[in-house]
C-alpha cells in the first residue's frame, strides 16, 4: 500500500432530496470532490439492506444491496419512473438526518412502480443477473417476500412452521403462489447492482479506490441464517445457543451484547469455508479494498449464552485462526484487506495479524487515554498500518475535543501542538496526515469540524441519532477540497493519478467555505 489518504463517509450520508444518500448524482459529485481533494480512497460502511436498528452491521443479507440506495432520478432517466411518481412524497423534514421510518413507509411503493414498468422490458437482463448471482439471490428474494407476507416480523416469529423452518416443500409452494413478489425483490437487486457498477467504474476512473466493510457476523433475522441454519451454532429449534459480543472493559462495565448468532466454524471448515468464499467474492466485486470488521473474532471470540441480558457471563472461544486466513490468502491473493484489530487484543490476535500480513488500524482518539506509551500514538507506528481520526463508532474529533477527559485533551493538545489559530480539529488531522502510516483516513465529519450531534453511531445504544448523519450539498465545496489537497500534498499523500483541474466553482454552494482550517475548537 502506497502512502495515501481517504475519507470515510457512508452512502446514506450523501446529500439527496429523497431522504437518504443514493448512488445517483451526489455520489458522482462526491467522487469528483475526492479527486479534487487529492484523495486515493473512499471508505463506506456495509452497503446491505438494513434491518434491526437501521444498522448497516445488522443487514438482512450478507450479499444483497440496500434498495434505499437506488437513485430515483436515475430510474426516471431510464424511463422507469416519472418525476411525478415521487415528487410529493414526505421523505423527512431534516435534510441533515435520515428518517428511516419515512423511507420504510414510502420508498418501496415508488420502487414497485419502477418494477411494474421495467419487468417485461428488462426480463432478459434480469434473468442473466439472476443466473450470475444464483448462489444467493433466490434465497434473499424469497426471504424478503416472506417477511412482507408476515408483516415484517422476524423469521423465528413466522406463524407457518414450514416456512419458518425453510422446508423445501413449503417454500416452493410459496414461491409458486407469490412469484411476482419474489421477482420484485430480484428486480430491486438488479437495479442496485446496475447503479453500483456504474458508480464504481466512475470512481475508479478518477484513480480512487473504494474501501468497504465486511462485518464478521450476520443477524439472526437474515436470509443467511434462515436459509442455511446448518452454518450457525443453533439448537434443535433453530435458536442460537450463544450470541456474539465483547467483554466488559473501561468503556462499558457490562460489555457489549451484540446478539448475533455465532458460526459453526467446524462445519464451515468441512467445505473449505465455502459460504465465506462466496461472501468474499461478492466483497471483491463491490470493493477495491476490504476492511474486515472484528478481525480479533477470527483468533478468539466472546460468546455469551443466549438469553443473557449483558455480556458479562461470556467466555473466550478459539476462532478459525490461521486455517481461515490461509483460505482467504489462497483464494483471494489480490484482494487487499485491512484488519479491524480494535478492542481487547490478546497475544493470539497479534500473532494472527502478523501471520495474515494485513495492515491493522490505529485510531487517534484512543492514543490519549493515559500518559503511558500506547500503540495508537503516531510516533510508535510502523508504516504498515491505517491511521484513522475515528471510525463510525467514535465521536467526531470536535465532539471528542469538547467532551473528553480533561487530562486526555491536555495530552492531545500538547502532543499535536493544537491551537486555536489552526483549529484543534485541523491539528488533529495534521497529526494523522503526518504519521508514517501507509494510509490515513478521516471521517467527513472531521473535515467539516462537526460536533457530537453528527457522530454516526454510539455503540451499545439503539435509536437516537444512530446511522442518521447526512452532509448538506453546500458542505461539499471547492474550497474544502483545496484545503484537503494542500494538507495531503504537504505530507506526501496526494493522489498522483487525480484528474487535472479541480472541483468546479459551480459545485460550491453558499457557506461552502466553512470548516476544516477555519478555526474550530480551541
Amino acid at each position: 500500500m502506497q502512502r495515501s489518504s481517504g475519507i470515510l463517509m457512508h452512502i446514506s450520508s450523501l446529500p439527496s432530496p429523497y431522504g437518504i444518500g443514493t448512488l445517483g448524482e451526489e455520489a458522482y459529485r462526491f467522487a469528483d470532490f475526492l479527486a479534487a481533494a487529492g484523495q486515493n480512497y473512499w471508505q463506506i460502511l456495509p452497503p446491505g439492506p438494513t434491518g434491526y436498528g437501521d444498522s448497516p452491521y445488522q443487514s438482512l443479507s450478507a450479499f444483497a444491496g440496500n434498495p434505499y440506495f437506488i437513485d430515483l432520478d436515475l430510474l426516471a432517466k431510464d424511463g422507469l419512473l416519472t418525476k411525478e411518481d415521487y415528487a410529493d412524497i414526505d421523505w423527512g423534514g431534516d435534510p441533515a438526518r435520515v428518517d428511516y421510518a419515512k423511507l420504510y413507509q414510502n420508498r418501496f411503493s415508488v420502487l414497485r412502480t419502477a418494477y411494474l414498468r421495467g419487468r417485461d422490458r428488462d426480463h432478459a437482463a434480469v434473468e442473466a443477473f439472476r443466473q450470475k448471482n444464483n448462489v444467493w439471490i433466490d434465497r434473499y428474494a424469497l426471504f424478503l417476500a416472506l417477511k412482507d407476507h408476515f408483516d415484517s416480523k422476524e423469521w423465528p416469529k413466522w406463524s407457518d412452521p414450514g416456512l419458518r423452518l425453510c422446508s423445501w416443500e413449503a417454500v416452493e409452494a410459496f414461491r409458486r403462489e407469490n412469484a411476482r413478489e419474489v421477482d420484485f425483490h430480484i428486480y430491486l437487486q438488479f437495479l442496485f447492482f446496475r447503479q453500483w457498477d456504474a458508480l464504481k467504474a466512475y470512481v475508479n476512473s478518477l484513480g480512487i479506490r473504494i474501501i468497504g466493510d465486511v462485518p464478521i457476523y450476520v443477524p439472526l433475522d437474515s436470509a443467511d441464517v434462515w436459509s442455511q441454519p446448518e452454518l450457525f451454532d443453533l439448537d434443535g429449534a433453530r435458536r442460537p445457543r450463544f450470541v456474539a459480543g465483547v467483554p466488559p472493559d473501561c468503556f462499558c462495565s457490562t460489555g457489549q451484547l451484540w446478539g448475533n448468532p455465532l458460526y459453526d466454524w467446524e462445519r464451515m471448515k468441512e467445505d473449505g469455508y465455502l459460504w465465506w468464499q462466496m461472501r468474499m467474492e461478492m466483497a471483491q466485486r463491490l470493493f477495491d479494498v476490504v476492511r474486515f470488521d472484528h478481525f480479533r473474532g477470527l483468533a478468539s471470540y466472546w460468546r455469551v449464552p443466549f438469553g443473557d441480558e449483558t455480556a458479562e457471563g461470556g467466555e473466550w472461544v478459539d476462532g478459525p485462526g490461521r486455517d481461515f486466513i490461509s483460505m482467504l490468502k489462497d483464494r483471494f491473493p489480490n484482494l487487499p484487506v485491512i484488519a479491524e484489530d480494535l478492542g481487547f487484543l490478546t497475544d493470539d490476535v497479534h500473532e494472527l495479524l502478523e501471520y495474515s500480513g494485513f495492515p491493522g488500524m490505529k485510531v487517534l482518539q484512543f492514543a490519549f487515554d493515559s500518559r503511558e506509551p500506547c500503540a495508537y500514538l503516531p510516533h510508535l507506528y510502523k508504516a504498515h498500518c491505517v491511521c484513522y481520526t475515528g471510525t463510525h463508532d467514535n465521536n467526531t474529533v470536535a465532539g471528542w475535543l469538547s467532551s473528553g477527559n480533561p487530562e486526555s485533551l491536555a495530552y492531545a493538545a500538547e502532543y499535536f501542538g493544537l491551537n486555536s489559530e489552526e483549529g484543534c480539529t485541523a491539528g488533529f488531522i495534521r497529526g494523522g496526515m503526518s504519521s508514517v502510516a501507509d494510509l490515513f483516513i478521516a471521517q467527513m465529519q472531521d473535515y467539516l469540524n462537526l460536533g457530537e450531534r453528527s457522530r454516526m453511531n454510539t455503540p451499545s445504544t439503539l435509536g437516537g441519532r444512530n446511522w442518521q448523519f447526512r452532509v448538506l450539498p453546500h458542505q461539499i465545496s471547492a474550497s474544502l477540497a483545496a484545503r484537503i489537497l494542500e494538507c495531503a500534498s504537504r505530507y506526501g499523500r496526494a493522489n498522483a493519478a487525480r484528474p487535472s483541474g479541480g472541483f468546479g466553482a459551480s459545485a460550491a454552494r453558499p457557506g461552502g467555505d466553512t470548516c476544516f482550517f477555519s478555526g474550530g475548537i480551541s
